[in-house]
């Protein structure tokens, strides 16, 4: 058992790239040694932003023998009357490399067939590794790849160096133009010569001998360390922000952070501009004193230790002046409009072309803000009415603004800076930012009322317009991003305990589309089952079964946080020894009752009753639908369940003891009618037949 190691040098990889195409590399490498009947043991990924590098522990010399049985002609064709192969039987033993003397016969279900047993060549897992590398590497896949030279292949970058090693076996291999070595880069700038690994167990010592960190946690924390002990010599702390230290991970081979510093005047500047200016253009790092203010001060992260650091650091200075200087500028310019007057601008940007502009779409999304209010369990809905219509007139207004146009990602962010400045109540302000939210599922919701309902709102209006043109989503395809907008909303109104009814809040939103009723009412339906598919994937993911989410979300859907309450109590049941004969009694009344033709629910007419059974069933009925609707009322599911499931043996005596289907129509409808009534007090809990 040997290690492998196989590294891919290439110019500077974006950082983006790397890790993504490390873990396909490494899926393709052991799916290539399974196929190839080649034991392994467990893989492992180094990379910087010029090397990919995967090492896979305890890979065999060999493959593992195979054996298979072929199967040739029948008997009676392979061999003739007295015994002798014929020509059939030696055509079989040449295709299958055996001689005359290995074949053998054998009963099978079709008769007695000629079969061989062949044993397939083992090969050294060298020479596989040389056959399959040029192709595996061309395979990893990138977001854009380059061509280089006259060469035909693509790659993320030009390959400059291969690396390929198991143990101390150089395995040869050539892709493009460049072939195997047992030779690494260095460090561009630190170690520019080649360095000679030996074995495979060597490679990281002689990479970190090179002045390179390949294991990328290593790397990680090493950056993290460096950059925290800049900001401690400065009395400063860094602003927390992981995925920028992933980020800068990636950038380099080895972390040199120096700390810059900037004018004070641009501290002038919202801090979200120059944090932004600094983060998504020169993955600087920002810096805050003890309370979180932000100071004229950053970090860069060198990839090379420069002889003079404090030249380099006025070189990064000079470089983000330019930067924050046009952040200055286009913050400047917006100060001198209001946010009213960057909402008029909105009049001519257009949210959908079959839509109208983003002006038409916040004042649908005031309207509809103001209705979830009159539907919403809030309490002084005047003062909330005012603050999602204002919060909505200005939502989208900083989407015009010259800040949001150079820096897209503060969109919101901006708007939140301007309304706080503009004297704008903090809700309708933090409003604005928050409406955006979750931008991922998972991610941070709304922290106010009035965030929650312009979220909603602006979320439901793009869906029903959508849906309204026929824009809905298949397959992979959601350009507009409808699903994680659904979701968005369900997690909302799961989190605030929103308990309005669905369909009416659909149908609000469709009403500003289209006037056609019936085609209102058809749209309605597919959003509604695009909530319900939303809805099925949220609470599995939460941990319900899908049986019991299929049999709570079909029995009602108006009430989300009503259906978690269900899903939870219906969960708990089916922990129940005894949930299995249960469920199978209510799916038989389901079932009778899907039977039957009811135009209207009929009334139960005591007079009919030919069995004490029917008597001893309507009675309890009676009793329990006392004791679950009031339980019901208070969302107490697992109780309303448990009491409904006392009824039970009544039910299976009824079943027992009388025919349901009578021949005699006033007695058959009698007892569908009672069997209705078991049917009704779980009808909106749960559908049986789901589970």
């Amino acid at each position: 058992m040997n290690k492998l190691l196989i590294e891919i040098g290439t110019e500077e990889i974006p950082a983006g790239y790397i890790i993504p195409a490390l873990g396909s590399f490494k899926d393709k490498i052991l799916l290539a040694l399974d196929k190839s009947r080649i034991d392994h043991g467990e893989p492992r990924i180094l990379g910087t932003p010029r090397r990919l590098v995967l090492m896979v522990e305890d890979v065999g010399d060999m493959q593992k023998a195979k054996t298979s049985t072929v199967t040739g002609p029948p008997e009676r064709v392979g061999f003739d009357e007295n015994g002798n192969p014929t020509i059939a039987a030696e055509k079989f033993a040449s295709k299958a490399g055996v001689s005359l003397d290995q074949i053998k016969v054998e009963a099978t279900q079709k008769g007695r067939y000629l079969t061989a047993v062949i044993e397939e060549k083992c090969e050294s897992s060298v020479s596989i590794l040389e056959g399959l590398l040029e192709k595996e590497i061309l395979s990893i896949p990138f977001p854009k790849r380059m061509r280089w030279g006259s060469l035909s292949i693509s790659f993320a970058r030009p390959i400059i160096t291969l690396v390929g090693l198991l143990g101390k076996k150089i395995l040869d291999f050539k892709v493009g133009n460049i072939k195997s070595s047992p030779y690494l880069l260095g460090h561009q700038f630190m170690h520019p010569g080649k360095q000679k690994i030996e074995s495979a167990d060597q490679y990281v010592a002689v990479a970190e001998s090179a002045g390179i960190i390949p294991d990328i946690e290593k790397r990680k924390a090493a950056l993290t360390q460096a950059i925290e002990t800049c900001a401690k010599d400065h009395h400063a702390q860094i602003l927390k922000d992981d995925e920028l230290v992933n980020i800068v991970t990636n950038l380099v081979e080895f972390p040199f952070p120096i700390v810059g510093r900037f004018d004070d005047e641009f501290l002038e500047v919202p801090d979200e501009v120059l944090i932004t200016a600094m983060r998504e253009h020169q993955k600087y790092f920002a810096l805050t004193d003890e309370n979180g203010n932000l100071k004229p001060l950053f970090i860069a992260v060198n990839n090379t230790k420069a002889k003079d650091m404090a030249l380099v650091a006025r070189g990064h200075e000079k470089v983000l002046r330019a930067r924050l200087s046009d952040a200055k500028f286009f913050y400047e310019v917006d100060c001198k409009s209001s946010l009213d007057e960057f909402a008029l601008k909105l009049k001519n940007v257009t949210f959908q072309e079959k839509l109208g502009s983003v002006y038409d779409k916040t004042l649908r999304i005031s309207n509809l803000a103001q209705y979830l209010v009159e539907e919403a369990a809030y309490d002084d809905k005047d003062v909330l009415k005012q603050n999602v219509k204002r919060a909505a007139q200005i939502c989208k207004a900083d989407l015009v603004s010259q800040v949001v146009i150079e820096f897209t990602k503060l969109q919101g962010v901006i708007g939140r800076a301007y309304a706080l400045n503009a004297g704008e109540k903090e809700d309708v302000a933090f409003a604005i930012e928050q409406h955006y939210r979750p931008v991922y599922s998972g991610g941070r919701l709304p922290e106010n009322s009035t965030a929650c309902l312009l979220a909603i709102a602006d979320k439901l209006d793009t869906i029903c317009g959508c849906f309204s043109v026929d824009l809905i989503p298949t397959g992979g395809a959601d350009p507009y991003a409808l699903r994680r907008q659904g979701i968005g909303i369900i997690q909302i109104m799961l989190e605030e305990k929103m308990g309005f009814s669905l369909t009416s809040m659909i149908d609000q939103g469709l009403a500003a589309y289209m006037d056609d009723a019936q085609k209102r009412e058809e749209i309605s339906l597919k959003i509604k089952d695009f909530f319900k598919n939303r809805m099925i994937n949220i609470l599995t993911d939460m941990g319900f079964s899908k049986e019991a989410v299929n049999s709570a979300l079909w029995a009602s859907f108006e009430n989300l946080p009503d259906v978690v309450l269900r899903v939870k109590a219906l969960d708990s049941l089916r922990k129940d020894p005894d949930f299995e004969p249960l469920s199978i009694t209510f799916k038989r009344i389901e079932n009778i009752l899907k039977k039957t033709e009811r135009k209207e629910e009929l009334a139960v007419d005591e007079s009919l009753f030919e069995d004490h059974c029917e008597t001893g069933l309507f009675e309890a009925v009676k009793e329990v639908r006392q004791m679950v609707n009031g339980l019901i009322q208070e969302g107490k599911y697992d109780k309303a369940l448990s009491n409904i499931a006392t009824l039970r043996p009544k039910v299976d005596t009824f079943f027992d003891d009388v025919m349901v289907m009578a021949e005699d129509t006033k007695l058959r409808q009698n007892r569908i009618a009672l069997l209705s009534s078991v049917s009704g007090l779980f009808k909106n809990i749960a559908n049986f037949s789901k589970i």
